[in-house]
């Protein structure tokens, strides 16, 4: 159990509280041994050091990491104890990110395929000055991508589903979909965006 709990993420706080990213357990339980971040309880808000959580022992059903001697808790939400700035709220444009943003699916047919099928299109194709960006690239399929070959979507007679521009910057985008109930209390539901989920 403990090596897929260790994948999970973790919400990360800044110091003022304010959601600044997504980390794993492993990463999260290197910051709190280290001293730089505290467990936030989602329930009563105390915060915990190291030695407060480990002291902790696992409810029923709940998550746990198995050491040699202790069952500790998998915490789901931690604040940092120095950090305080917001990160640059801007999506970095990557093959994973536009996958991300459209939502593994084919932006010409629709089809969900898996993403060794899928490939990234120029809307604008390179040829006709067309550059690599979140408003030029879009998701598409091995099929459709040779269908509409070096040719713009109205040339090939082929109307994306949607336009391609950036997604707004959430701070856990790159948690893999995962959505965690305590995580509520921290985020506001303006924050969740669903369709970037996978």
């Amino acid at each position: 159990m403990t090596a897929g709990v260790l994948t999970r993420p973790t919400l990360v706080l800044n110091r003022n509280w304010q959601p600044v990213g997504v980390a794993t357990v492993a990463r999260t339980l290197i910051k709190l041994w280290n001293g730089t971040a505290r467990v936030v309880d989602p329930t009563d808000y105390q915060l915990y050091t190291w030695q407060d959580w480990s002291r902790l022992e696992p409810q029923d059903g709940e998550p746990f990491i198995q050491t040699t001697s202790f069952r500790m808790r998998v915490p789901e939400v931690i604040t940092m104890t120095t950090y305080d700035r917001l990160p640059n709220r801007s999506v970095a444009f990557s093959r994973r990110n536009l996958f991300k943003r459209d939502a593994f699916s084919c932006q010409y047919c629709g089809r969900r395929p898996g993403s060794e099928e899928l490939t990234i299109d120029h809307v604008t194709p390179k040829s006709h000055g067309g550059v690599t960006s979140w408003a030029n690239c879009a998701v598409a399929c091995v099929e459709c991508n040779a269908k509409k070959a070096d040719r713009t979507p109205e040339q090939a007679h082929m109307p994306l589903r949607k336009p391609p521009a950036q997604p707004k910057w959430r701070p856990f985008y790159a948690s893999q979909g995962t959505r965690i109930d305590s995580w509520s209390k921290f985020i506001s539901e303006a924050y969740w965006n669903v369709e970037l989920e996978s």
